[in-house]
């Protein structure tokens, strides 16, 4: 199996960022937004997809957290995009719950190259520290238009920083089964022979 590695960048008068993706990793992360709480759920989703993960961000923090989140999950997106290439192999399909406490959350995963996002699920309080807790439905969503994924994640709890850590970590690992390499496999995972 080729490595399935991407560094992709985005430079806007909003931010400035780096990321480095290994999809075959060992859930190293090095992580720096300038968002405490993001900085924690970007570690953990690179712990439990078992992706090497870098991401390196400056962004207008003095106005608002959304134009960093936004844009690091539009630059992974398209790292993952470039990662997986054609998606030869891979088994496409995943779904994942993950509990975390009081808070379940569900992920289910189409790396179709066919980008839709859905979402069911409110968060229980408005902030997690300097992180605005809908941001994580908004994470998902740019992550899944930019990466190619179908993705349909869900969430219910009592405590806001449960049910967004639960979000993350069901995500990846839903990812993670999604995106391995089947080796019974040869070309992509579709009747059409591409995705």
């Amino acid at each position: 199996m080729s490595e399935r590695t991407a560094t992709n960048t985005r430079e806007t008068a909003e931010t400035s960022i780096e990321c480095t993706l290994a999809i075959d990793g060992s859930g190293d992360a090095d992580v720096d937004t300038g968002i405490g709480f993001f900085d924690h759920m970007l570690t953990s989703f690179a712990k439990h997809g078992l992706f090497d993960l870098e991401i390196d961000c400056d962004g207008d923090l003095e106005i608002d957290d959304h134009h960093t989140v936004e844009d690091v999950a539009i630059v992974l997106g398209g790292a993952f995009d470039e990662a997986l290439g054609d998606r030869s192999g891979i088994v496409r399909y995943a779904d994942r719950q993950v509990p975390l406490d009081e808070a379940v959350a569900g992920a289910v995963v189409d790396v179709s190259g066919r980008p839709r996002f859905y979402f069911d699920g409110t968060f229980s309080q408005a902030r997690i520290g300097e992180f605005t807790s809908d941001m994580a439905r908004h994470f998902g969503e740019s992550l899944a238009m930019n990466a190619g994924l179908t993705v349909h994640l869900e969430v219910t709890g009592e405590n806001a920083h449960h049910e967004v850590e639960a979000l993350f970590k069901t995500l990846a690992r839903a990812l993670d089964d999604a995106t391995r390499v089947d080796e019974r496999r040869t070309g992509t995972p579709s009747t059409k022979g591409t995705l």
